[in-house]
């Protein structure tokens, strides 16, 4: 069990990694994943996501702490454990973010990560017939496409959108991302097309390319300074891989903090709590935890939705066989099927919320449809300034760590989640939605547009996650960064990380496609310093 690289995680990033670094034969590499094989059907339906969101098979099933911002409240957090890793249970949304995003991490002093430099990656990745091909990518091994679903009561709140002065925006992905349109969606034929579809698929078969399934990574194993190995559980069996050049941690924004964190590397004084050697002192592990947090407006219509189309076992099975006979229908719609990407002030720069607006809507308590026709108009701030952190409970990577995702705890988060809302109804008053739409279900009459209180805690009661958790071992040149632009463990050998953990600011949108650009990346910093290294002994010989 030696391999040149070990990459731990087959989520959005790791199987990109997979894919490029054996590619050519040149070197021996292992993919580590916790969980199993991409085998169900439910990952592969796109509508799926209902299925395996939850099952402990394919989620990780965290939870985060109560959490003050949310006056008390406690949310699940899931995040995929699969091949594929989120991008086999996410809802298949392809958000690139804004140009301005990557140009501030290029700002924050991190060369190579600006939008010119990633623009290229973002183009490799994709498969994209439409948009302007010097922006979007045509020959990718990663298909997005249009949705193919319609429904009116997502359509009208659009053209409510632009009736109120908002542009229109047919690729949100493009030139600009602000404006009003549809999704573009992680989809193939009427099938998800995850990260390991993508690039595990045309992979799998090299005979230099190892995809360890229920293999668990346990600690990190050093020799001073370098990763020279990982201990793991394959199959229940302890193991230790032994690693010739590098092993890449592309866990998540969790798992990869936690993993450094139970293998000595983070705050001193945190790891003595539970009895672990420094590695090395790098306190921002852990830290710098970022989320979107989304609130959600549901508006009961007199038009037909998801809730009452699939309320008995005949329309179900309608709807199946359709979908098993034309790969079409409601089984390939996305987690949301209409976005918009807006400013709260005039005077911003760039949107600040971002919407996902569904036809269809549910109890929260229960997590069930509504038995009546309603949609939900979800609304979030797209770059909040509150930063969480994960903690350490043990030194067991089998025990969760406290997420404290710290939401809402700045005035400018507060403000915004506020203007969000009250944007969302806004556009709920005017034609050709208002004629739709027979009541505001939640937040409802009692909760008045200009009672920024009550606004607000309904906010705090009410509002989840959108599942984005970035930031925990961020990339930069100050004292709480964890990786260098090259994303290497800062005074360390042998160890990068290579996910939305390195982010150092969020990203303006959701990030299954950030994280797979951030694999494109690591690739090639990884491969272009081997080049390198060959050139300097070439030199050196002659």
């Amino acid at each position: 069990m030696e391999f040149d690289y070990v990459i731990v995680g087959a989520g959005s990033a790791g199987c990109v990694l997979a894919n490029r670094l054996s590619d050519g034969g040149k070197f021996q590499v292992a993919l580590l994943e916790a969980g199993g094989r991409d085998s169900s059907p439910w990952i592969h339906i796109p509508v799926g996501y209902f299925k395996t969101m939850g099952n402990p098979k394919t989620d990780w099933g965290y939870e985060t702490e109560p959490d003050p911002g949310l006056n008390g409240r406690s949310l699940k957090w899931p995040r995929g454990r699969v091949l594929g890793g989120s991008s086999s249970i996410n809802g298949l949304l392809y958000v690139r973010g804004q140009a301005a995003d990557y140009d501030q991490w290029r700002q924050l002093g991190n060369a190579g990560w600006g939008w010119d430099d990633v623009l290229p990656l973002f183009k490799r990745a994709e498969s994209y017939g439409g948009g302007d091909p010097e922006i979007r990518g045509r020959q990718g091994p990663l298909s997005v496409s249009d949705s193919a679903v319609s429904r009116e009561c997502v359509d009208r709140y659009l053209e409510a959108a632009v009736n109120l002065g908002y542009p229109r925006n047919e690729d949100y992905n493009g030139a600009s991302q602000e404006g009003v349109g549809h999704f573009q969606l992680t989809m193939r034929n009427g099938r998800r097309c995850s990260s390991a579809v993508a690039y595990l698929g045309p992979a799998k078969r090299r005979s230099n390319l190892a995809i360890l399934t229920n293999c668990p990574a346990e600690q990190l194993v050093f020799d001073g300074a370098r990763a020279t190995g990982i201990k793991v559980r394959h199959n229940g069996r302890p193991v230790t891989i032994n690693v010739r050049k590098e092993i890449v941690l592309s866990a998540g924004a969790i798992g990869s903090a936690q993993l450094l964190m139970v293998s000595g590397i983070g705050a001193p004084g945190e790891l003595a709590d539970h009895g672990i050697d420094v590695v090395r002192d790098l306190p921002g592990v852990g830290k710098n935890l970022q989320d979107h947090l989304q609130a959600r407006p549901v508006y009961k219509t007199t038009l037909s939705t998801i809730n009452t189309e699939i309320n008995n076992l005949f329309k179900q099975g309608l709807i199946a066989a359709h979908y098993a006979v034309t790969r079409k229908g409601p089984m390939t719609m996305a987690a949301s099927l209409g976005t918009a990407f807006l400013k709260t002030r005039a005077d911003l720069a760039e949107p600040d919320i971002q919407f996902h607006i569904q036809p269809f809507s549910a109890s929260q308590k229960i997590n069930k449809p509504h038995d009546f026709n309603a949609f939900t108009a979800s609304v979030l701030q797209m770059r909040p300034e509150s930063t969480g952190h994960v903690k350490l409970k043990s030194a067991d990577m089998r025990d969760h760590p406290a997420i404290h995702p710290n939401y809402l705890a700045t005035k400018t988060d507060q403000d915004t989640i506020v203007a969000g809302i009250r944007i969302a109804r806004r556009i709920a008053r005017t034609e050709p939605a208002a004629s739709c739409i027979t009541e505001e279900y939640t937040p409802g009459p009692s909760v008045e547009d200009d009672d920024y209180d009550a606004l607000l805690d309904w906010a705090r009661n009410n509002s989840t996650t959108i599942y984005h958790p970035t930031g925990t071992c961020k990339m930069g040149q100050d004292a709480q960064a964890v990786v260098d632009e090259k994303l290497r463990v800062r005074g360390l050998h042998g160890l990068r990380v290579a996910d939305c953990s390195i982010m150092p600011i969020i990203v303006s949108g959701n990030t299954n496609a950030p994280a797979i650009m951030i694999g494109e990346k690591a690739s090639d910093l990884i491969l272009n310093d081997i080049a390198s290294q060959d050139q300097a002994r070439l030199e050196s010989v002659h």
